[in-house]
């Protein structure tokens, strides 16, 4: 299966009661060979609205991140969530509904295969890297997941709130692109 075939079945996707209430399915963004792929937990309003990922003031506040180190969602990585229609009132994913999503989002890595995933906050680290983990206190530590590393940083959503948190992130985004020179073969 191609990306794009992917991407038709994702937009009927009917797996779990968020179907009911999205305006749009947020597949992701990106080239179709990123070797860095960015997940967070699920689309807010903006992205329901447009079908994009992080496209509301969070998602400008990561592209000003991402464009500090080089990166560019329509150049060289992927943006993703672990779920892809927005839970109402922005609240968490429920255990079921990320169950039903991830699936997606596994043959997105599949057809990707990237070399570095980032979990953009605690739900998608929580998912992806380990149930027990805290992203305030493992934030930017790289982890060896069967030949694909994985780390965690604060989410933009909550910088916005905590714009005191601004340059411990902006310090994961600089060890990210370290370990981009240090790994990939064609993102720079």
């Amino acid at each position: 299966m191609d990306f794009e075939a992917l991407r038709q079945e994702c937009l009927a996707c009917r797996r779990c009661p968020l179907c009911e209430t999205r305006k749009n399915v947020v597949f992701g963004q990106g080239v179709p060979d990123a070797e860095v792929l960015f997940v967070g937990e699920g689309p807010g309003a903006n992205e329901d609205e447009q079908g994009l990922p992080f496209v509301g003031r969070s998602g400008q506040l990561l592209d000003h991140f991402l464009e500090a180190i080089d990166l560019d969602r329509n150049k060289n990585i992927f943006v993703a969530n672990i779920v892809k229609c927005r839970p109402p009132e922005n609240r968490d994913p429920l255990p079921e509904e990320s169950a039903a999503c991830l699936p997606w989002l596994r043959e997105q890595f599949k057809l990707l295969r990237p070399k570095i995933i980032v979990c953009l906050g605690r739900v998608a680290a929580q998912q992806l890297i380990d149930p027990k983990f805290s992203v305030t206190k493992d934030h930017g530590k790289f982890f060896d997941k069967q030949g694909t590393l994985f780390m965690a940083t604060l989410h933009p959503a909550a910088l916005l709130r905590n714009p005191n948190n601004k340059p411990q992130a902006f310090g994961d985004f600089v060890a990210l692109r370290d370990k981009i020179v240090a790994v990939c073969d064609h993102t720079y």
